[in-house]
């Protein structure tokens, strides 16, 4: 007999450390977007103990039954941890782990019942994981699954993958490639051949968005706008995902800024959380400095200087040689970090001047005996690249191998938690 719940959609949840992308596949688009992030009542936690003894069993058993279920998420949890102090705001996902297993439920458990609101007994689902992630913590999360949820049946996609089988090529999808995948918390440099990642490439930066945030906020504070503290990272997170862009060179951006001022300078207007006084800032050299960090990171911080073009170029110079032409021709952006205008033909010029420099290096050392062929770089840019994992995640969920590929309650329920640690690649995908 046909199990029922393989007619339905399944449903796609792309947790970032940001914020998680979810929704059902066959759509285009997540139906929810939503910071990563519970805000839970720990008030009941810290009861002294003298109270809890002398007090009857039940009230405190139902006291611990209600507490357990106190709890919001994304923009909610965070408009309740504002306006009340019972509510403790956690980040379950840090650096695109998980960290927190118990706020990761309760966010799961959230998203599906009151934003989805689906049974998830009736939906198989597919769920997304960084590259780099520890094998447990696909059994971690097969064991919430199959055990909390119950769902029928349950598929761990990477990232990258997913990313790459958004198939921006919309003709044919291209299932070798570079992930560039910059989210809030992790960067990841992923090449990806023929559909499996090649594990020993991977390189990961210690940058972020979230970095970007921090640096613009350090501008502006440096310049001494007025901002009410409590308030100032949020406003610079607006501030850069509404006013930043990347620029050519930055020595002309400057110059361009300081000639015509009006033209480049942005206001910023808020109003006070405490007071509610109106107050304005302006917008200027951030604007193109907080993506910059990418590109020149010694401007942000001194550990790290390696520029992420340079970096990609070093991801694909240790993959298989048999795979790096194709490996340029496919550079793939992925994450709310690219979004920034112009980043991918910053990208692509770096890095083409880097191959190209290697080449005119390769031809003068070799003499005119022999010419090396040119390399062509190509990085592929897309309106959908903020949720391209998500995006792919709902292409794959909605091929009819999907569910082939998926393991069942019952494969969990014989062989136990291990079999969540490989997820084949079916059909679908390439």
């Amino acid at each position: 007999m046909m199990d029922p719940s393989t007619s339905r959609p399944a449903v796609v949840i792309d947790n970032g450390t940001g914020y998680t992308k979810m929704g059902f596949a066959g759509n285009v688009e997540p139906c929810f977007i939503l910071p990563t992030v519970v805000a839970s009542n720990e008030s009941f936690v810290n009861q002294p103990r003298a109270l809890t003894k002398s007090s009857n069993w039940l009230a405190q058993h139902s006291a611990g039954v209600m507490a357990d279920l106190d709890f919001f998420i994304g923009e909610e949890g965070l408009s309740r941890s504002k306006s009340s102090s019972t509510y403790n705001l956690s980040y379950p996902i840090k650096h695109g782990q998980v960290d927190n297993w118990n706020s990761m439920e309760r966010f799961w458990q959230q998203s599906i019942f009151n934003y989805l609101r689906c049974d998830p007994e009736d939906h198989y689902f597919l769920l997304t994981e960084s590259p780099m992630t520890a094998p447990e913590n696909r059994e971690y999360t097969g064991e919430i699954m199959f055990e909390t949820f119950n769902v029928p049946g349950l598929y761990i996609a990477v990232q990258p993958v997913l990313a790459l089988a958004a198939g921006y090529t919309a003709s044919k999808c291209e299932m070798t490639g570079v992930v560039v995948d910059i989210g809030d918390g992790a960067t990841h440099v992923v090449p990806v051949a023929e559909g499996y990642v090649i594990g020993s490439s991977i390189k990961s930066i210690p940058i972020s968005g979230k970095d970007v945030t921090l640096f613009v906020q350090q501008l502006m504070k440096e310049r001494g706008e007025h901002i009410p503290a409590e308030d100032s990272f949020d406003i610079a997170r607006k501030v850069k995902e509404m006013h930043c862009y990347t620029c050519s060179d930055i020595v002309k951006e400057f110059n361009k800024h300081d000639k015509e001022p009006g033209k480049y300078i942005k206001h910023w207007r808020g109003t006070k959380p405490k007071t509610g006084a109106p107050y304005s800032c302006d917008v200027g050299y951030e604007r193109f400095l907080g993506p910059e960090v990418f590109f020149s990171p010694e401007i942000y911080n001194s550990d790290f200087t390696t520029p992420l073009p340079e970096v990609i170029d070093k991801c694909i110079q240790s993959a298989p040689i048999d795979t790096r032409r194709a490996l340029y021709k496919n550079i793939v952006l992925s994450g709310g970090s690219t979004m920034f205008k112009d980043f991918h033909r910053r990208l692509q010029r770096d890095l083409k001047k880097i191959v190209d420099d290697r080449i005119l290096a390769s031809d003068a050392r070799l003499g005119e005996s022999v010419k090396a062929q040119p390399v062509e770089v190509n990085v592929v840019s897309n309106p959908i690249q903020r949720y391209a994992v998500w995006f792919g995640g709902s292409v794959l969920a909605s091929t009819p191998e999907f569910f082939a590929a998926c393991h069942t309650k019952a494969e969990y329920e014989e062989y136990g938690a291990s079999i969540c640690r490989t997820n084949p690649l079916f059909k679908g995908m390439y």
